[in-house]
């Protein structure tokens, strides 16, 4: 189980910092996008690479791996997205003006990407995460659980009061403090 949470974690980590690395070369006027209140984490990218790493291992290896990592990370994107709609009333991204959109959460060009990520994520990191998590005391894991659990829950009730992805970014920080 606690393989799982730290794949988790470490990939939602390693999405948050690809979204900043994103935002910042594009100049996107959203340069923190924040999925909790406290924790920088992107949710999609640990539920999409950990949903990853439980394919059957033949799956995990050459063409199949980036066949199966688009398939898999774009079905749970997808379902991230449309849980966010219909149970809190946000849209944390909207692909809609995208190539091969699917009602705006799902698109091509983000598919194949979500595809080439898989790759190093399962073959490179995915091991070194693996020695990294044997070595973590049992005690660190459970509290760093309950923290995510407390930040998620805060988090969830949060947007599902407001709505307000915005107004979640700006919780800790104000939004003028993005630009």
């Amino acid at each position: 189980m606690a393989d799982f949470f730290w794949s988790f974690w470490f990939f939602s980590l390693l999405g948050w910092l690809l979204e900043r690395i994103f935002a910042a070369l594009t100049r996107s006027p959203f340069q923190r996008r924040r999925c909790l209140l406290l924790e920088p984490l992107c949710p999609v990218y640990g539920l999409g690479l950990t949903a990853v790493l439980t394919l059957p291992p033949p799956l995990l290896s050459g063409w199949r791996l980036y066949l199966s990592g688009t398939v898999v990370t774009t079905a749970v994107e997808y379902a991230y997205h449309w849980w966010g709609e219909t149970f809190l009333g946000v849209r944390f991204w909207d692909y809609t003006g995208l190539p091969g959109n699917l009602r705006g959460r799902v698109c091509l060009p983000f598919s194949l990407s979500w595809g080439l990520l898989t790759v190093p994520a399962v073959t490179r990191v995915a091991p070194l995460l693996e020695l990294l998590e044997r070595r973590i005391p049992a005690g660190i894991t459970w509290l760093c659980l309950m923290a995510f659990t407390a930040d998620a829950v805060c988090s969830l009730r949060f947007l599902a009061v407001t709505h307000d992805l915005e107004a979640l970014r700006a919780v800790i920080w104000p939004v003028s403090a993005d630009r």
